[in-house]
């Protein structure tokens, strides 16, 4: 009796965003295409456009998938800052894994679909789970100013390997940090 290959429609349709996940991360929306994501996920271009529609389908749904996960912040509006400061210094130690949504972002943002699409997930999964948690920051512009420093110290410690950055003392850099994000989330 011949055993037939049951399909798991699920299971390829993971392997194909994971795939997506890494390869946006690594080269950007433009370094990367629709056949180079499928040989990683071991499929074929047309089932990718099958199970996304497109590329951009793939990569929106990638930023979906990316941004609703946390990285930084965390849930407890009495620690928020302290919690950010923290996590922010460890994920953006030089030993830190290399594959998060920052790096999606930096690498993707210069085709101009594809910063729509990062200021979107951006908008509806960053920015606004900071305001569910912090909602005295609606309307004043502070939420994003709080996920400006974010990406401004990742990109500076993590990208640049900014020396003064990855040499000082972790403990003093999130304090430093403790103070700046406290100071922008205050009331008022």
């Amino acid at each position: 009796m011949t055993a037939t290959r049951r399909r798991d429609a699920a299971a390829t349709r993971e392997a194909i965003l994971r795939a997506g996940v890494e390869g946006f991360t690594r080269h950007g929306y433009d370094g990367v295409g629709v056949r180079e994501i499928a040989q990683a996920a071991g499929v074929t271009a047309m089932l990718v456009n099958r199970y996304f529609g497109s590329k951009e389908g793939l990569f929106a749904e990638v930023v979906e998938a990316s941004m609703a996960d946390r990285t930084v912040l965390t849930d407890d509006p009495a620690t928020l800052a302290r919690d950010v400061a923290a996590a922010l210094v460890r994920r953006t130690a030089p030993h830190a894994d290399g594959l998060d949504p920052f790096l999606l972002v930096l690498r993707s943002a210069p085709n101009p679909r594809a910063a729509e699409i990062l200021r979107a997930g951006i908008e509806n999964h960053v920015e606004a789970h900071l305001l569910d948690v912090a909602p005295e920051l609606r309307g004043t512009g502070r939420a994003a100013m709080v996920l400006s420093v974010v990406a401004g110290f990742w990109l500076m410690r993590k990208v640049i390997g900014s020396t003064a950055l990855n040499s000082a003392d972790e403990r003093t850099l999130a304090e430093t940090l403790e103070r700046l994000f406290t100071l922008l989330m205050r009331p008022g």
